[in-house]
């Protein structure tokens, strides 16, 4: 600004708020563009790829400018794109005039992009950060008392940071304003995050009277009473759904899910992953299948118990550092579920398999599961051929053999994955995990095996029965210090 360049100035104070959104340096610098021709808007225009802080910066210019109802959303826009950050912590938000100024109904379009640009409930410190956004709803909703969306919009931003009381108060009022069905969806959810269950029930099948084909309302109803101790009422609702579209997403996720928490039988969980893989474009994004196998030894990631020894791999060579570079991106102990495990190690693609190979004979120290990582990997490479005649298979078996290592432990589980993604390795598996099973019985490490065998897609019954006796009468092993809880060698 000294040397009379505002529009390096500019820039520089767009980086200052992005990361610093209520600086005060910051926003006297603002002060000063504001009184440039124009108002500085021109510093700060609506390009492409614009960072938050210029969107910020831009709103700032514009409420100063007597434009804050313009301001506004960019600045929920910045804060849609970094919700924890305080954009909205400056005093022309709070002023009781701009609720009445803003138009109601581009105020429930921000509003609902707020809501989903975070949790339901939001996290903590966003719930602070959102606050300055209610408040203005709460004066649009003075001045605009019987508009039924800003009402519904605003109970939906109200129940997210922990304002449970208003956003029954204000869903209740937009039910009665103007009755629909998202009225009372709204209503169901604010009554739910309330603790009021009955109350959410029948507002959510008012709902389903107001659209009998909405089938999300029906797998949303199902989950109410799942999860509140209701299983059997639950799955009626999602078969009355699937009667009337067995292929919508929302019901086929809640009915996998609720009929794996009611038996625990993996085959539920492997047929949602065959319809994740079969249905690509769903309605939007669904967790069933992590929440299900979230701490499951295996399915979720290696369980949290001591290693097994070293492997005895042969490879002469040690890893090139592409091939370690690569392996850090993706190694890790955990993973949502088996396709996702799979799914992550597809850059190693890029690694050739005599590199894979040597990571298995010579694992890096630093990076976590090396010889798991390495083995996935290797599914990647001739993925195209049939199972029963592939290198990828063939190699596999090859690893698996000799005593419980490492090495043989991480083959065994790339098997197991390629039976999750591949229905016609599915049979082949199971015979190999059961043999496999059948040999380690009574050695140490055997538990190991037996967890891998309950991973295992369309395993025989009594084979899985047997594998969860060995569980039970085989205690895991404690890791003996965290050096080996993160697979660390010496």
């Amino acid at each position: 600004m000294a040397r009379d360049e505002p529009q390096q100035a500019a820039d520089h104070l767009a980086g200052a708020l992005t990361h610093a959104p209520t600086l005060p340096e910051a926003h006297e610098l603002l002060g000063r563009l504001a009184a440039l021709p124009g108002g500085g808007l021109a510093l700060f225009p609506l390009a492409p790829h614009v960072t938050p802080g210029g969107l910020a910066a831009r709103a700032h210019l514009l409420a100063a400018s007597g434009h804050p109802d313009e301001g506004l959303p960019l600045l929920a826009a910045a804060s849609g794109r970094a919700p924890g950050a305080d954009w909205a912590g400056v005093p022309w938000v709070g002023d009781p005039a701009l609720g009445g100024r803003v138009d109601p109904g581009m105020l429930v379009q921000l509003l609902m992009r707020l809501c989903t640009a975070v949790g339901d409930p939001a996290p903590e410190r966003t719930r602070t950060t959102l606050r300055p956004y209610l408040t203005v709803a709460q004066h649009a909703v003075r001045a605009n008392p019987e508009h039924a969306m800003l009402l519904g919009a605003g109970s939906a931003l109200a129940r997210r940071i922990g304002e449970t009381g208003l956003a029954v108060e204000w869903a209740a009022h937009g039910a009665r304003v103007r009755p629909s069905k998202l009225a009372e969806i709204w209503l169901g959810y604010a009554y739910r995050s309330a603790g009021k269950v009955p109350e959410a029930l029948a507002a959510l099948r008012r709902a389903v009277t107001h659209d009998p084909d909405d089938l999300s309302v029906y797998a949303d109803i199902a989950g109410t009473l799942a999860d509140n101790g209701r299983l059997t009422d639950a799955l009626s609702w999602v078969d009355r759904a699937l009667e009337k579209d067995p292929d919508y997403d929302c019901a086929v996720h809640t009915a996998h899910r609720l009929r794996h928490r009611a038996d625990g039988d993996l085959a539920h969980l492997v047929r949602l992953a065959d319809f994740i893989r079969d249905h690509p474009d769903e309605s939007h994004e669904h967790t069933d299948l992590a929440d299900c196998c979230r701490g499951v030894p295996w399915l979720g990631g290696t369980p949290a118990a001591a290693p097994l020894p070293r492997g005895n791999a042969q490879a002469a060579d040690a890893p090139s550092d592409e091939a370690v570079r690569r392996l850090r991106q993706v190694a890790s102990l955990s993973w949502s579920n088996p396709p996702a495990a799979y799914d992550a190690a597809v850059q190693l693609i890029m690694v050739q398999p005599y590199d894979l190979l040597a990571v298995l004979a010579h694992p890096p120290v630093d990076v976590a599961a090396a010889e798991i990582w390495a083995c996935l990997g290797l599914l990647h490479h001739g993925a195209e051929e049939p199972w029963l005649d592939s290198a990828r298979r063939k190699l596999l078996l090859e690893l698996i053999e000799g005593g419980l290592d490492r090495v043989t432990e991480a083959a065994l589980f790339a098997l197991i994955v390629s039976a999750w993604i591949d229905p016609d390795a599915r049979a082949d598996v199971a015979a190999i995990v059961a043999g496999r099973l059948a040999e380690v019985a009574g050695r140490p490490g055997s538990r190991t095996v037996a967890e891998l065998a309950l991973a295992t897609p369309d395993l025989d019954p009594a084979v899985r029965k047997t594998a969860a006796g060995m569980i039970r009468v085989i205690p895991r092993p404690r890791p003996r210090s965290r050096l080996l809880l993160r697979w660390r060698r010496t």
